[in-house]
């Protein structure tokens, strides 16, 4: 039987776990599920607006089910994610930079029929975006982007920051709405990440001041990662937060103590192909399925962590060969056994998918289509 909503397709099998061919992504629906409430319970709790990012799930179905939950809007990564998410009919923020005239038109296209902001940190983004909506004859929301500490984007001061407001305030179709940032640095736990919060509070507190002395309002301000999405309230500054990750979790969450390993909703079933070298197995999942990313506060723990061989270690990734040390496990693995991995960083594993398997609490499972697979323009 097939069912299928004017977007997202969906695809309803007879297959079970342990037909489905591997290496096959599966979604548990009980722990996603518990995963959206406690986030939303969260944000309303201490009065923040919660606006996930999609990069993570990619999906039109879970967008949907965050926005349920009360979210009041979307992040994306990149224009085409954009233009899929919008198709949810929510307010959309852009959490990147659209400089080139490509990506800067579609965002000034779609802002003519959606509300659409843009977080940038230069005058030649703003200048850009501007001359797409008035091409287009739309206005673009802008958030000015801090660099809170990561020092991957963001304006080097509290001064810039203000500089770059105000020019955007010069600038035809677009509308000044606040503040970004993104504490993606803070991978600390307790007291220190905390501290680390406040410090992040301070940058804001600062910037926010020389605004209001100029006359500026930061109706908005955004920040939030999914290690510190529960501590958000801890910077007294913001009112916004965008988590992403929180929706899957995986191994970098469980390592960082914001998530445990039953907080887990994704992972890769994978079938034992060879146990032809003494002391190791291999997977039938390599870079193509679970990335090359290491897990970041655990850089020597492999490449995912295997839910029914705790002590394995999947050492080397090639291209579809997962190389996994099985001399510390008390059984060896079976060839034609399978293994549930849970990955170290989802978000890229599910752009490596066309579609994932959604699992019901009946067992029944539902194959889903990846919306915005591949969205990376």
């Amino acid at each position: 039987m097939i069912a299928e909503n004017r977007t997202t397709k969906v695809v309803t099998t007879m297959e079970t776990i342990d037909s489905i061919p591997t290496p096959a992504l599966v979604i548990n629906a009980a722990t996603v599920r518990c995963n959206l409430k406690r986030m939303a319970d969260y944000a309303g709790e201490h009065k923040l607006a919660l606006r996930p990012h999609t990069k993570t799930h990619k999906s039109i179905q879970l967008a949907r089910m965050q926005l349920e939950l009360g979210a009041t809007g979307l992040t994306v990564a990149k224009a085409g994610e954009a233009q899929v998410m919008a198709q949810t009919g929510a307010d959309i923020l852009l959490a990147y930079p659209p400089v080139d005239r490509a990506r800067s038109d579609a965002v000034a296209q779609l802002a003519k029929k959606h509300t659409v902001r843009v977080a940038l940190d230069s005058l030649t983004a703003a200048k850009a975006i501007s001359s797409a909506a008035n091409s287009a004859q739309s206005t673009v929301g802008v958030l000015v982007d801090i660099d809170a500490g990561l020092h991957r984007t963001g304006v080097q001061s509290p001064a810039a920051a203000l500089a770059l407001a105000q020019d955007v305030q010069r600038l035809a179709g677009l509308r000044l709405d606040g503040l970004f940032f993104y504490p993606g640095h803070v991978w600390l736990t307790g007291d220190e990440r905390i501290a680390a919060l406040e410090k992040v509070d301070a940058i804001l507190r600062e910037t926010l001041d020389l605004w209001r002395k100029s006359g500026l309002e930061a109706r908005i301000v955004s920040g939030g990662s999914t290690p510190t999405a529960v501590d958000s309230h801890r910077v007294t500054c913001g009112n916004e937060i965008r988590p992403g990750t929180y929706v899957f979790n995986d191994i970098n969450c469980v390592a960082a103590k914001c998530a445990t390993l039953e907080d887990c909703a994704a992972r890769i079933v994978c079938t034992v192909v060879s146990d032809a070298v003494p002391g190791q197995v291999v997977l039938d999942a390599g870079t193509k399925t679970l990335t090359s990313d290491k897990c970041g506060p655990a850089p020597d723990s492999g490449h995912g962590f295997i839910k029914e061989f705790p002590q394995a270690k999947i050492t080397k990734l090639t291209e579809e060969h997962g190389q996994t040390d099985i001399t510390q496990c008390s059984r060896a693995p079976r060839i034609g056994e399978r293994v549930n991995v849970i990955p170290n960083h989802i978000c890229p594993c599910v752009n490596l998918q066309d579609a994932v398997w959604w699992e019901e609490t009946d067992g029944s499972l539902h194959k889903w289509s990846v919306d915005a697979r591949g969205k990376l323009s």
